[in-house]
């Protein structure tokens, strides 16, 4: 098998995690090197992986066939361009660009250099939520709730681009039918955007799906729950456990004074494989690389979440009077 050359862009602590894993999968990757703006982080994280520092990604790049971008948000599509102007393939941190306008033209450059340009979607390698889009098929309410403590190292994006698009994605990829309206608010306590944010949903196929996401909760919750005719999933992504409530049977109770109306149901639990969803992602990345397997997320589905989620951000920050404009722009 032969082994890819790979570089990361970005060694903070998103970027750690994934030298870790290329690290780890020493069968498909050989780990070049790695960049960070801070030499001193760079080194460190090098020196831990036993691979090479650069201090100017220029120089990386040309010495890879494969990256991963784990820079800040902002810096996205520089990194991205350079990387697939010297032919070398991206997986770049979600999300993918600041507007929609520079992941069209990375698709686009990527597409022309027959390149392949992944968006780290992590959750959809999530092996929960795969079980999930087994299951559901005609869904009518969704109720998605991401909610944690605050974090000091976030300081260049919103809750809505940090946590929310991955409910997004998650909800528009179930649903698979288009968003026909967006309505949302929220609010700012510890940086100058939005920290909580709560979005609702409404698809073509009539279905609405109510999104809250969360930095100021004093408590971890991540779940998820899905209304059908006739059946109700709900996952708990802290336990993994899925838990589907069906419809067993109807029944009619007759009695002195009235007929009365019951129905009968019974729960499911599905057993979900544990795995890692950051490798699942990586080898998938591989495999997309190496043996021209089809990217799980296509660009134009990432562009089409990208821009639902700026819509999303552009009216909460329209609401707190901080309108950034590369959002409104992306939106429209």
């Amino acid at each position: 098998m032969k082994r890819l050359k790979m570089g990361v862009i970005g060694v903070g602590h998103m970027g750690q995690y994934h030298v870790n894993v290329v690290n780890m999968l020493k069968d498909k990757f050989v780990l070049v090197g790695v960049y960070d703006a801070n030499p001193d982080r760079a080194k460190e994280i090098a020196t831990k992986f036993e691979t090479t520092a650069f201090g100017d990604v220029e120089d990386l790049v040309k010495k890879i066939e494969c990256c991963i971008i784990a820079v800040p948000t902002s810096l996205h599509y520089q990194c991205a361009t350079l990387a697939l102007d010297n032919n070398v393939h991206v997986l770049v941190e979600k999300p993918v660009t600041d507007t929609a306008e520079q992941a069209r033209e990375l698709a686009e450059k990527a597409k022309s250099k027959k390149l392949i340009f992944q968006v780290g979607h992590v959750e959809r390698f999530n092996g929960a939520v795969q079980e999930l889009s087994k299951t559901v098929n005609t869904p009518l309410i969704i109720e998605s709730r991401r909610l944690s403590p605050f974090s000091p190292r976030i300081k260049d994006v919103g809750v809505v681009l940090d946590l929310m698009i991955h409910d997004v994605d998650i909800v528009m990829n179930l649903v698979n039918s288009p968003v026909v309206r967006v309505s949302a608010s929220g609010g700012s306590i510890y940086t100058a955007v939005e920290d909580y944010a709560h979005a609702v949903l409404q698809f073509e196929s009539g279905c609405i799906a109510s999104i809250t996401s969360s930095r100021v909760t004093q408590r971890k919750i991540r779940t998820l729950s899905i209304s059908q005719e006739k059946s109700y999933l709900f996952l708990d992504f802290s336990t993994q456990d899925i838990h589907i409530h069906r419809q067993a049977s109807n029944a009619y109770l007759l009695t002195k004074e009235n007929i009365k109306y019951s129905q009968e149901s019974f729960v499911e639990e599905l057993t979900v494989r544990k795995d890692n969803p950051l490798k699942l992602e990586i080898e998938h990345f591989y495999d997309c690389v190496k043996n021209g397997a089809t990217p799980m997320v296509s660009n134009t589905s990432d562009i089409t979440i990208l821009e639902t989620t700026l819509e999303i951000e552009r009216q909460v920050r329209s609401m707190l009077g901080r309108v950034q404009p590369s959002s409104v722009a992306a939106a429209k």
